[in-house]
């Protein structure tokens, strides 16, 4: 008997780091994104196809998401993750966010740019001549309010998992995947009024910059609020439990950070920037 249980310690992994199976997915996903993007080149010069073969990439795309992401939670139900391999998964969302806040500093240097110090091919008055910025406290206050409650309830699903409220995590997360539905569609209606009104992305840098800034933001809340809906169906199959939720986890810190990256846009993109006035010609 001693013999056979000293054999057994042979048998399995000497380290707690998780050497996956052979997985077709990362191949897949790159050359999914290869026509993904050719397709984007393809379609922004008006090549034949173009559009066609970056909507076929795009649903490549999202298909390799889901099964790799799919495969990913198999090697979680079967214990494959130990504590070092969790805390690696922390790190490199912590990594992405970083990536994703140094992204969102791009438009915020363009939108300060052209507000501060114009270049010469640009307008010489804030905001350009004809351009009516978006009223801060309308549809965008409304906005702030609805995603810090969101930041609040994500906090609160967040709180009853960690005390193995299972019920409570999952209405928590179905409040905060409404509020996130909620601020889509305000953002929507609000591009839909700013449109018809006549202020559009081809307004010089003050309507690209807005444009870009709020926009990739709204497709952040997007990506946010999926990422929250596939923890919300998690939570009601108790995928999750007090001690191992590390999906969870990363779901909260990215709703977060999109909550914060709002303050930011709504201070200084609707209430400084859509209130600052000058002119380069004095008048």
């Amino acid at each position: 008997m001693a013999e056979t249980a000293h054999a057994g310690d042979h048998h399995g992994p000497k380290h707690d780091y998780n050497l996956v199976d052979p997985s077709p997915w990362p191949m897949v996903g790159s050359m999914s994104a290869f026509v993904l993007t050719g397709g984007m080149v393809m379609w922004m010069h008006d090549t034949a196809g173009g559009g066609i073969i970056a909507l076929l990439g795009l649903l490549a795309v999202l298909f390799t998401m889901f099964v790799w992401w799919r495969d990913v939670l198999k090697e979680a139900y079967r214990g494959d993750y130990k504590e070092i391999v969790s805390s690696m998964l922390r790190i490199g969302m912590v990594l992405f966010i970083t990536s994703e806040v140094m992204f969102f500093v791009a438009w915020f240097w363009g939108f300060f740019w052209g507000a501060v110090m114009p270049p010469d091919t640009v307008a010489l008055s804030w905001p350009p001549e004809g351009i009516e910025p978006v009223p801060a406290f309308g549809i965008p206050l409304l906005n702030t309010l609805i995603l810090l409650l969101s930041g609040t309830t994500v906090t609160w699903a967040h709180h009853a998992l960690r005390e193995g409220d299972q019920d409570t995590t999952f209405k928590a997360l179905v409040l905060t995947v409404i509020l996130g539905l909620i601020f889509t569609s305000f953002q929507a209606y609000e591009y839909w009024h700013a449109i018809h009104a006549g202020f559009t992305i081809e307004d010089g840098i003050f309507g690209s910059a807005f444009y870009m800034a709020t926009g990739f933001h709204g497709f952040h809340v997007i990506v946010g609020t999926l990422f929250l809906i596939v923890c919300t169906w998690r939570a009601y199959g108790r995928k999750f439990d007090s001690k191992t939720h590390v999906g969870f986890e990363a779901a909260a810190w990215y709703w977060h950070f999109v909550d914060v990256v709002w303050l930011f846009l709504f201070i200084c993109v609707y209430v400084w920037g859509g209130n600052l006035e000058w002119s380069l010609s004095g008048s």
